[in-house]
């Protein structure tokens, strides 16, 4: 059976996206650690047009976080089809690594988005608030589904009331949470 082309948005407003999203739901990432919880992702407009990322979760009371930098897989395409290149380990940010980032869905408002990439190994649920109205998440989850995702992977991700702010935690210096979530813990 063909595998269906994945539909993304055209036209994304890149300005109106910027700003902080919550991580509601995902599948679950080597990239991140099993016990992550408020985890969520602040974009950034820089001048030269990419878009600076920070990705943060807390695991163990503490703060993991990585950077780095998204930018249009192809300029000229008016899809949502982004590339997001992170450096790691985080603690030594020496080797590269790029991942795709389409948005799949985004509501009017930019309240809420859907976000793949082609091989359907990686799916994220993620809102501007903590939390999601549960029919809007779950036309979100078939709408993941239309587009050949196994959504029985998604994992719903905890988060607390109020989130917490960058200072309310110790940060994770060494980067322990990130060798942990290589080695699947």
């Amino acid at each position: 059976m063909a595998t269906k082309v994945m539909e993304v948005v055209k036209k994304l407003d890149i300005e109106k996206y910027m700003g902080r999203w919550y991580e509601i739901a995902s599948f679950p990432s080597r990239f991140q650690p099993k016990n992550g919880v408020n985890t969520r992702a602040t974009y950034t407009l820089n001048p030269d047009g990419t878009v600076h990322v920070l990705n943060e979760t807390w695991s163990d009371g503490k703060r993991g976080y990585i950077e780095g930098t998204a930018y249009k897989a192809d300029p000229k395409s008016d899809e949502a089809k982004l590339k997001v290149k992170f450096y790691v380990p985080p603690f030594l940010p020496i080797i590269p690594v790029t991942g795709d980032y389409w948005v799949l869905h985004i509501d009017e408002n930019y309240q809420y988005a859907l976000i793949g990439q082609p091989s359907r190994n990686y799916l994220w649920v993620l809102c501007r608030q903590n939390s999601l109205d549960d029919e809007i998440y779950n036309q979100l989850v078939e709408k993941a589904k239309e587009e050949g995702y196994d959504v029985s992977k998604l994992h719903k991700t905890p988060h607390t009331n109020p989130p917490p702010e960058n200072n309310d935690a110790p940060k994770d210096t060494k980067g322990i949470w990130w060798i942990k979530s290589i080695l699947g813990k």
